[in-house]
């Protein structure tokens, strides 16, 4: 009796290990994944700000022509 319980005790805990160490590998996962999204918007952003203080009259006809066709997509043809 003793010997069945401490298997089920020992499965259990193997278990339990296993789970633990899918979470802290999702959670490294989640982590990576959010640093390269921070990153990525920083440098979108820096391109972004880039473009518009040096080709300002391109930034503005390319909003244009974005908002246009943003615009276009609600309407039925």
């Amino acid at each position: 009796m003793q010997e069945g319980v401490g298997l089920t005790g020992d499965a259990h805990a193997r278990a339990e290990g296993l789970a633990n160490q899918a979470a802290g590998t999702a959670q490294d996962l989640y982590g990576r994944a959010a640093d390269t999204a921070r990153q990525t918007a920083t440098t979108l952003d820096g391109l972004q700000r880039h473009n518009i203080e040096t080709e300002p009259y391109t930034s503005a006809v390319m909003a244009f022509g974005i908002g246009w066709l943003l615009g276009r997509m609600h309407r039925s043809l």
